[in-house]
């Protein structure tokens, strides 16, 4: 019986990576703007994880959200913006060069670290951020080789932008302790959501919208099966399985999105930006 519970631990978990990898080919067909998009994925993601609490006979516990609320809610809002800068930057340049520059998370991380956490730079760390940031660059066509979209440079900032988000949003989370996964995602969604109202209304964004049946489609897919959904997979999966496992498993995201970018949107990679993809994408996993 342990064994099948990790079998099916692992597979939840594969599913849910792939699920992650698939946003940005979704977000392509979704005619929102950004911020709209990460209101709605907030709002369907946190109702979906309370109801999914609701329906495993799970019981939503307030008490051990006491003493971090105020560091839930802003890291919350934290990652409703880094939501933004990601969405914007598939409109920039292509899904899987900003997918790569989001993966970017874990090199600022060790970038950071020895001044917050005076953790050592070893050997190991300084060369996989040295091979990072190289593939970074033969991604970015840098180095002679070419990166589609409309605006490939400012594509890959936004990307890089949330990336950064994400890093403090993950080195925040190390101050959130005792917390349960599923309340403290639940808060960080809605607090996502409710963060983006202010500017939303700075900028109109809840202007009269009457989206046709296709897209209404895509809009609960992001909001149930790609936030929601995927949250309540990887969640239940990281529970069982060694902490290790569940981070080598999460570069599954970044691959699919890579590969389904050139099947489905045909977007164009270059012997340099693969070797760049090969870079990053090994780095961060001995990283």
């Amino acid at each position: 019986m342990q064994g099948e519970n990790k079998k099916g631990a692992y597979l939840a978990l594969i599913l849910s990576m792939v699920i992650f990898g698939t946003i940005g080919i979704f977000r392509r067909q979704i005619d929102l703007p950004s911020e709209t998009l990460a209101f709605v994925r907030g709002i369907l993601g946190s109702v979906f994880l309370l109801l999914a609490m609701r329906l495993t006979g799970r019981r939503f516990q307030t008490a051990p959200l006491r003493g971090s609320l105020m560091l839930l809610v802003l890291t919350g809002a934290m990652i409703g913006f880094n939501w933004i800068l990601l969405f914007e930057a598939y409109n920039y340049t292509t899904v899987a060069v900003a997918t790569l520059c989001y993966y970017m998370q874990p090199v600022i991380v060790l970038l950071v670290s020895p001044l917050l956490f005076k953790e050592p730079v070893t050997l190991r760390k300084f060369l996989c951020v040295a091979a990072a940031l190289a593939g970074m660059v033969l991604v970015s066509g840098a180095a002679g080789s070419s990166s589609a979209g409309t605006d490939p440079v400012k594509g890959m900032l936004l990307g890089l932008g949330a990336a950064a988000l994400y890093a403090s949003v993950v080195m925040l989370n190390k101050k959130i302790t005792g917390v349960p996964v599923y309340e403290k995602t639940i808060i960080q969604l809605f607090s996502a959501a409710a963060a983006l109202v202010p500017y939303m209304l700075a900028r109109g964004s809840f202007r009269s919208y009457a989206p046709g049946t296709a897209q209404v489609i895509l809009l609960l897919t992001v909001g149930i099966i790609h936030t929601g959904l995927a949250y309540a997979l990887y969640f239940g999966a990281v529970e069982k399985l060694p902490v290790q496992t569940a981070a080598l498993f999460s570069y599954i995201d970044p691959v699919t999105a890579v590969l389904l970018s050139a099947l489905f949107l045909h977007e164009p990679m270059t012997p340099a930006g693969i070797a760049g993809a090969v870079l990053i994408l090994g780095a961060l996993m001995l990283a």
